[in-house]
């Protein structure tokens, strides 16, 4: 029963699905040891975990109190939104409520009474965590489908934005795309952010209520229709550079910027049916763990990774103290089907596995120490070399032991000993020691038992650091780098080749065009993030250490991609050559975006001030050779006064 039983756990994680579980108790012919996996939350509604706003301020309608009406009924106007009256109230909180059958409860905005002032609106929802798609996003409207919006996403907390998706009844007229569908998309062009006509066409409101993100589609694309072969889009999932990292964010941000027109033109006579309706926000992801947490609760008012493999953070992004002998790795999809855990190794071991295992020893004995006899358990380390990143295990194995027996450990392999030996200093640097510091006194001598020796020859050290007088500590580099140098003229000790775009005598620093990621620690790989700055809108590629970069004139936002009153974009900011408070087009012309006047037939210039004179306009003519002939004329009364002279 035992064998079988063994087995039965040893086929668990096949069986429960793709990276469910961290671990499995699994047995060998080295006895019972923990084997360690590639592991990753399940599937949660985060709509549940959602912080919602909606700006501007005052789109919420019912302040002051307002009626409207619907497309189906536009003139029997005698709906109210009041949000001084519970059931008259439409609040923000009622987009991510549960719905009683039946009764859709739908958040409502201020109908269009300012037009033609657009009617723009921003749903951003945060979770204070990087969360990962594993299906549709769903936006459920009523009274009818905007005919343009925007799907954001954010992957630092709202800070900078990027376009997931676009949709318009009219791609090319609202946002100067081509119309594309994700059926449309192949294996190179996956994360492509398309804008499409599907979900924004009148149909009725009472017909077709949902706008979607799609994700199953795009996820098809690798693992077929039926998304029955994962493991190819897992595999793709570590290949294609990006592809993780599109189905990821922080904050989704729905812009909302021309309501639902109920398939004709603007009605300027009854402007209280335009308005936006939303009863439902679907959001089905995962917490990011970096594939080292199955498990992802809600704590303290935000989720948190359970984090095994020895690393701790929100989103298990960096190692344990305890456990930073090398940097941090996220874990892996590959190789299938369990991936590689790329665990932390505990700090005082080499972070080297082998196919042989080389296993640390420490002995815990019950009764008395000089029990030489006495049956006990040995903890054993044990590493393999499939992985440089695998899981260092800890098997408890029952061992009977003599006196002056060795333990029974594997030997490390020959060619692995030179790396375990100390770097010779240089002559300069041992002939000149710095001076502010006292020597170390010499380490206590240990008996010299064979678990002794074992653990001497498998003891660290400070490779690279040039200094005797500096330790681990004095080399700190936050795993941004490996290796250290000392200078003696100024008697510090540098890192070397920081890595992760850091930079300085720690790797603390951000290097230029970075800036710091507030919500990692000093040892996450991603605590300095790009500043994105706007080559068009700002004065260099540098931001400072809020992430604002240092806009041109005219240019606004925290990436200057955003232009002030009175500029329009046109490769950067433009002053405006017209607008409507200013710079008025005369004549009856109409200003362009900001940057030109359409001016009506018999008129130009750069305001539609000048009138034209050509073959086509003959008042223009007709006055041109009056002036004429009256000049011609003049010319000719002072030549015949001269000559009467």
């Amino acid at each position: 029963m035992l064998p079988l039983a063994i087995f039965i756990l040893h086929c668990l994680p096949m069986a429960v699905g793709h990276y469910d579980i961290c671990k499995s108790w699994v047995t060998s012919d080295d006895g019972p040891s923990w084997e360690y996996y590639a592991c990753q939350p399940k599937t949660m509604i985060m709509k549940e975990y959602a912080i919602i706003k909606v700006d501007p301020p005052g789109i919420t309608c019912g302040d002051p109190a307002e009626y409207f009406c619907t497309h189906e009924n536009p003139y029997l106007c005698s709906d109210e939104c009041d949000a001084s009256t519970p059931d008259l109230a439409h609040p923000p909180s009622l987009m991510v409520d549960k719905d009683e059958e039946g009764l859709a409860t739908y958040w409502q905005s201020v109908t269009w009474k300012r037009y033609p002032e657009p009617l723009v609106a921003n749903i951003t929802m945060s979770w204070n965590k990087t969360i990962e798609l594993t299906d549709d996003i769903v936006v459920t409207f009523e009274y009818g489908r905007p005919t343009a919006m925007m799907l954001e996403k954010s992957l630092d907390y709202g800070r900078t934005w990027h376009p997931y998706q676009y949709y318009a009844d009219d791609c090319i007229e609202a946002f100067g795309m081509t119309p594309k569908s994700v059926i449309n998309l192949i294996a190179s062009n996956v994360s492509r952010v398309l804008c499409t006509e599907e979900y924004s066409r009148w149909a009725g409101s009472k017909k077709e209520k949902n706008v979607v993100f799609e994700v199953r589609e795009r996820f098809a694309i690798f693992a077929g229709p039926d998304l029955r072969k994962m493991e190819n889009l897992y595999t793709r999932m570590e290949s294609a550079k990006g592809l993780k990292d599109f189905f990821t964010f922080t904050d989704l941000r729905l812009r909302l910027l021309r309501p639902a027109l109920g398939g004709t033109y603007v009605q300027r006579d009854n402007l209280r049916k335009y308005f936006y309706a939303i009863s439902n926000i679907e959001v089905s992801a995962r917490c990011k763990c970096n594939l080292h947490a199955n498990a992802c609760n809600f704590r303290d008012g935000a989720l948190q990774c359970e984090c095994e493999h020895n690393t701790t953070g929100q989103d298990c992004g960096r190692c344990k103290k305890s456990f930073r002998n090398r940097s941090w790795r996220a874990g892996s999809y590959t190789p299938l089907p369990h991936g590689s855990p790329n665990s932390c190794a505990a700090t005082g071991s080499l972070g080297i596995v082998s196919d042989t295992a080389r296993p640390e020893v420490t002995t815990t004995r019950p009764g008395h120490p000089t029990d030489l006899h006495t049956s006990h358990t040995t903890l054993v380390t044990i590493t393999t070399t499939d992985d440089p990143g695998a899981q260092t295990s800890e098997v408890a194995r029952p061992v009977e032991t003599e006196e002056k027996a060795a333990p029974r450990i594997s030997p490390t392999p020959p060619l692995l000993e030179p790396k375990l030996q100390r770097q010779e200093l240089p002559e300069r640097i041992r002939a000149n020691p710095p001076t502010h510091r006292e020597p170390p006194s010499p380490a206590k001598k240990h008996p010299k038992t064979a678990s002794s020796k074992v653990l001497a020859r498998l003891e660290p050290t400070p490779a690279y650091v040039t200094d005797p007088f500096k330790g681990p500590k004095d080399c700190e580099c936050y795993g941004h780098s490996s290796r250290c140098s000392f200078i003696d003229f100024l008697n510090v000790v540098t890192c070397v080749s920081c890595k992760h775009n850091t930079r300085g005598q720690h790797c603390q620093h951000c290097r230029l065009g970075f800036y710091r990621n507030v919500s990692a620690e000093l040892e996450d790989e991603n605590v300095c993030i790009p500043c994105n700055c706007n080559q068009h809108g700002s004065e260099h590629e540098r931001c400072n250490e809020t992430g604002d970069c240092v806009c041109r004139p005219g240019a606004t936002g925290t990436r200057c991609e955003e232009c002030l009153l009175g500029y329009h974009w046109r490769q950067g900011c433009q002053p405006n050559v017209c607008d409507d408070e200013l710079l008025i087009c005369q004549n009856g012309g109409t200003c362009h975006q900001g940057q030109r006047c359409i001016c009506p037939s018999g008129f130009k210039g750069a305001l539609c001030q000048d009138a034209k004179c050509d073959s086509t306009h003959r008042n223009c003519d007709s006055a041109s050779n009056i002036l004429t002939f009256s000049a011609l004329l003049l010319v000719s009364t002072i030549l015949l006064s001269m000559e009467g002279l």
